[in-house]
C-alpha cells in the first residue's frame, strides 16, 4: 500500500512535465509534441498552460520542446520532409504534432503540401478575419490558412521625454508631416534628432507601405521587385528626409553599431525599434530610467498610426502527423483569446487580434506597438523571399540613395535584382 501511495504522488508531481501515461482506469493518455522556440512563452506560463490544458483534456499529454532559432529552418524541413529531428542535443527523436516557427517563414515550409490546411477551422471555430494581417497574410497561400497567428512585435518610436520637453514638445507627434517638424527642432546642440541607420530597411518598408506600394509584386504567379513604383520611391523619399535629421550611418543597418548603445550614449532623441530594446538601453545606461517614452512611427492622418513590418510567430500542424485533431485542439487553445492575452501580458507582446489590444494597455512601450500593429505587413509571401534577404539588394539600394544617387535608377536597378532572386530560386 505504501509503495502504490508513493507511486501515485510520483505521478502526480511529475504529470505536469511528463505525465503517467495513463487515466484512471487504465486508459492510455495520448502525447502530443510540440516545439516552441526559445524565449517565445517563459517556463512559468508553459506550466499554467499545460496543466490547463490537461486537465481540460484528460486523454492527451503535453510534450513541449523547446527549440533553437539558429538552424530550426533545416531542422523544420527536415521533420516535414518525414525525416526525424534527431537526437542530437538531447532532442526527443518523435517528430511534432505542433511547430512554432517565425511568421514570414511559413511560406518556405507550405511547398509540396507539407503542413495541414486550417482553413475551415480559422474561418469557422477561431476569428481568422480579425488577425492581425502581418501575422495572417504570411501563413497563407492562395487564399489557403496554414499558420495560425500566435503573438506580433513591430517597432515603435523610443525617445528621450526629457529631451522633447527641453525642445518644448509637449506631445509625440501623430503624423509624419509633425514627426518631420519635431525631429528637426530636437537636432542640434550636439543630440540628434533621430539615429536612423541607413540600412534599415523594414522601418523602409513600413514607410513604403504607408504610400501604397511595394517591395515585390505578384501576377500569373510570378513575382516582381517594385521599389521602382512612384509610392515605393515615396516612402524611400520620406525615409531620406528623416535620415537626414540625425547621423546614422549610410552604408549599415541598425546593428552596426547597435542602435540601443548609441542611444544609451545620450546622443539621440529617437530611435525606430521594438519596445523591449529600452531594457538594453537602461541596462548600459541606467540614468535614463524613467526618461524614455514611446509612440507608434507615426502615418499620413492623425487617427491611424503609419505601416510597420511584423514580426512574430504563427503555429502551424505537420501533414504527416497522426495526431491531428489533438494538434489542432493545441493550437486552438494557445492562440485563443484567454492564453493569446496572457502570453501577451506575460511576454510583452500583441495579441494575434487587433481587438484584443485592450490585454497589453497598461504598459506604455506594448500599447503603441499594439496601435502599430493594426497597420502591421509582413515581407511578401514567397518561399523564394529568403533568396532575396540572403544577399539584400534592398539594403544596397539605401545606401546608394543617401549618399546622393538617383532614386529612379537605383530603385529600378534593386527591383531587377530582386525580380531575379524570385525568379531564379522559383525554378
Amino acid at each position: 500500500m505504501r509503495r502504490r501511495r508513493l507511486l501515485a504522488l510520483l505521478c502526480v508531481s511529475a504529470s505536469l512535465l511528463s505525465g503517467c501515461g495513463l487515466l484512471p482506469g487504465g486508459s492510455e493518455r495520448h502525447t502530443v509534441t510540440v516545439w516552441l522556440m526559445k524565449d517565445s512563452a517563459s517556463q512559468e506560463f508553459l506550466e499554467r498552460f499545460t496543466k490547463d490544458f490537461e486537465h481540460e483534456h484528460p486523454d492527451l499529454r503535453l510534450d513541449i520542446r523547446i527549440q533553437e532559432w539558429t538552424g530550426i529552418g533545416d531542422k523544420v524541413q527536415k521533420v516535414l520532409a518525414g525525416g526525424r529531428p534527431g537526437d542530437e542535443e538531447g532532442n526527443h527523436p518523435d517528430a511534432p504534432d505542433v511547430i512554432e516557427v517565425g511568421n514570414t517563414q511559413v511560406p518556405q515550409y507550405v511547398e509540396g503540401g507539407r503542413l495541414l490546411d486550417l482553413t475551415l477551422e480559422s474561418a469557422r471555430d477561431w476569428g481568422g478575419k480579425d488577425w492581425l494581417p502581418g501575422l495572417a497574410e504570411p501563413g497563407q497561400l492562395r487564399y489557403h490558412q496554414y499558420g495560425i497567428p500566435w503573438y506580433a512585435a513591430n517597432r515603435v518610436v523610443i525617445y528621450r521625454k526629457d529631451l522633447f520637453a527641453r525642445a518644448g514638445v509637449t506631445a509625440p507627434p501623430r503624423t509624419r508631416a509633425q514627426w518631420l517638424d519635431v525631429t528637426e527642432r530636437l537636432d542640434g546642440d550636439g543630440t540628434q534628432g533621430i539615429y536612423l541607420a541607413g540600412q534599415d530597411w523594414y522601418t523602409l518598408a513600413g514607410f513604403i507601405w504607408d504610400e501604397g506600394g511595394e517591395l515585390a509584386t505578384e501576377e500569373g504567379g510570378r513575382w516582381s521587385g517594385a521599389l521602382d513604383s512612384p509610392a515605393a520611391l515615396r516612402g524611400m523619399d520620406f525615409y531620406r528626409r528623416l535620415h537626414a535629421l540625425g547621423e546614422g550611418p549610410a552604408d549599415a543597418d541598425e546593428e552596426h553599431p547597435p542602435q540601443a548603445g548609441v542611444f544609451a550614449s545620450g546622443k539621440a532623441a529617437q530611435i525606430v525599434a521594438v519596445p523591449g530594446l529600452a531594457r538594453a538601453i537602461l541596462d548600459s545606461n541606467p540614468e535614463l530610467k524613467g526618461k524614455l517614452g514611446f509612440f507608434p512611427v507615426p502615418g499620413h492622418a492623425a487617427g491611424k498610426p503609419g505601416a510597420v513590418f511584423t514580426g512574430g510567430s504563427d503555429l502551424v500542424v505537420p501533414r504527416s502527423t497522426d495526431r491531428r485533431e489533438d494538434a489542432i485542439a493545441v493550437v486552438a487553445a494557445l492562440t485563443g483569446a484567454r492564453w493569446d492575452t496572457d502570453l501577451a501580458r506575460t511576454m510583452n507582446y500583441v495579441p494575434n487580434k487587433a481587438k484584443l489590444a485592450s490585454a497589453v494597455a497598461g504598459e506604455e512601450g506594448v500599447a503603441a506597438m499594439a496601435a502599430g500593429a493594426a497597420q502591421g505587413r509582413a515581407t511578401p509571401s514567397t518561399p523564394e523571399w529568403a533568396a532575396v534577404e540572403a544577399d539584400n539588394p534592398i539594403k544596397a539600394y539605401m545606401t546608394k540613395v543617401l549618399t546622393g544617387s538617383d532614386p529612379a535608377t537605383e530603385a529600378r536597378r534593386a527591383s531587377e535584382r530582386i525580380t531575379e532572386a524570385l525568379t531564379v530560386d522559383a525554378g
